[in-house]
């Protein structure tokens, strides 16, 4: 029988969650031999397989149309999606932005802050995306397990990653669901 693949990646977020992944040390060694790493933000593959995964991993908020594009694209080619992490699951840091309208945020980052010069300017082109409100990833796509802190603990995910790649649904609870 074939390994599970797991895909992965990161939308609005600091990528906390996925360094907190490589805190597992050696153990990650454990999760490949149960399962197949395909697509992440630290491997070569970029995308997860258009013939589909088994586990699809985002952390990070939905910020814009892209996040929007890559969280659809991870739902579609994945039978089970985990939101890993408060900006995944809640919105977290980046949702604080909600506070503010997006030209508000946009001027403050681009033009107002201590470190821009005086050509400082909003970016404005067809091919970036387009900020939007900030959303938990199951504002925007169906998720099927939640996997909050910030980020987690890289002892939850890798129990979440093993219950997943033994077909198994992971049960979040007690000390599992701990904050630092």
């Amino acid at each position: 029988m074939s390994k599970p693949k797991v895909s992965s990646d990161w939308l609005a977020g600091c990528a906390g969650c996925h360094m907190s992944l490589l805190d597992m040390d050696e153990r990650i060694l454990q999760v490949l031999e149960l399962a197949e790493l395909r697509s992440t933000p630290i491997t070569d593959f970029k995308e997860p397989d258009a013939s589909g995964v088994d586990v699809g991993v985002l952390e990070g908020g939905i910020s814009n149309t892209y996040n929007e594009e890559v969280a659809h694209k991870m739902r579609s080619r994945c039978k089970t999606l985990v939101a890993l992490g408060d900006c995944a699951v809640f919105g977290g840091i980046p949702a604080m932005r909600n506070f503010f309208t997006i030209e508000e945020a946009l001027r403050r980052a681009y033009i107002e802050t201590p470190s821009t010069d005086e050509s400082g300017k909003i970016p404005s082109d067809p091919e970036l995306a387009v900020p939007t409100k900030v959303r938990a990833l199951s504002e925007v796509v169906p998720v099927d397990i939640f996997v909050p802190g910030c980020p987690p603990d890289a002892d939850v995910i890798f129990y979440v990653l093993s219950e997943l790649a033994q077909g198994r649904k992971p049960e979040l609870k007690d000390e599992l669901l701990h904050w630092h």
